[in-house]
């Protein structure tokens, strides 16, 4: 999907990139609302979720889904997301992320969220990220209705 954001820039998005925990999930569950919306989303685009499975249940929960997922084997989950990014041609990735090892994967996309959530959002993250969203709702719903995206990074 090609994006026009006037006097930010023009973006030509393929796939979107999730954390898993504190981002579309609460305690490794994913409500059904916004697995609703990820298929949505994945009529559009190419999703994937990378994540550390802190509670063992993203397979079972994005089960049929069409989702990839990705679960970390390295030591260093930062730079491993940021890899990432980069093998899929980070200008056509948008990151979707709360906690401080999403601050490199969000500073290598070229469209980034940071979302609040229950659990919060780091620093790092916050900083991050071109757009701050309270939920996940409302970040999903930025790919689903782009001139939102336009209305908030236009200058």
């Amino acid at each position: 999907m090609k994006i026009e954001i006037p006097g930010y820039k023009s973006v030509v998005l393929k796939h979107i990139v999730f954390d898993y925990n504190g981002t579309l999930a609460k305690d490794g569950k994913i409500k059904k609302r916004i697995k609703d919306t990820l298929k949505k989303l994945s009529k559009k685009y190419k999703l994937y979720v990378i994540t550390a499975d802190t509670f063992g249940t993203v397979e079972d929960e994005l089960k049929g889904s069409g989702i990839s997922v990705v679960v970390l084997k390295s030591k260093n989950h930062t730079k491993e997301k940021r890899k990432f990014i980069k093998s899929l041609k980070a200008k056509k990735c948008a990151a979707v992320g709360n906690g401080n090892n999403d601050k490199e994967m969000l500073k290598k996309a070229n469209i980034s969220i940071a979302v609040i959530n229950e659990e919060g959002c780091s620093k790092e993250a916050l900083l991050a990220s071109d757009i701050v969203c309270k939920d996940i709702k409302d970040a999903l719903e930025l790919f689903l209705y782009p001139k939102r995206l336009v209305a908030t990074l236009r200058r």
